[in-house]
């Protein structure tokens, strides 16, 4: 129960956070990728917001052994940078640049209608369905 009460308060100050900042409207990540023209800084000050309490997290889980729930924490992921990681980060990128919304914003802008969080959504579930398949095939053409 205590998990799930904190994934709750976590997701809430996430979803609170998009909202608040402006991040849900596509207009605002848009003209942060928009460098050579109407260029808006403002993601920058969401980015720098994300990444201070998330510094101080991992200085503090450092010292621990297992999180505030008893569970361990996952071990550290491989710096080396494979064809996996940089694939998907491509594809991440230019979704994230046509549609002006990642996971977080797309699914909070369901909650004032429309068709474009719906189509992105639909999209992203999609692309998580064939995840694995086309993994399996980059992997095997990056093998041989």
């Amino acid at each position: 129960m205590q998990r799930i009460v904190i994934a709750a308060v976590s997701g809430g100050l996430f979803g609170a956070g998009l909202l608040v900042s402006g991040m849900t409207d596509t207009n605002k990540v848009q003209g942060w990728l928009d460098v050579f023209g109407a260029w808006d800084p403002t993601l920058a000050f969401v980015l720098g917001g994300a990444i201070m309490p998330m510094l101080l997290a991992w200085h503090l889980t450092t010292k621990r052994a297992a999180s505030l729930v008893g569970e361990p924490f996952p071990a550290k992921p491989d710096p080396k940078l494979g064809h996996n990681l940089v694939i998907g980060s491509v594809l991440f990128g230019a979704g994230w640049g046509l549609a002006g919304l990642c996971p977080g914003p797309a699914i909070a802008s369901l909650s004032w209608g429309g068709t474009g969080g719906i189509t992105f959504i639909l999209a992203m579930i999609g692309g998580m369905v064939i995840a694995q398949p086309v993994r399996a095939q980059i992997d095997r053409l990056a093998a041989a």
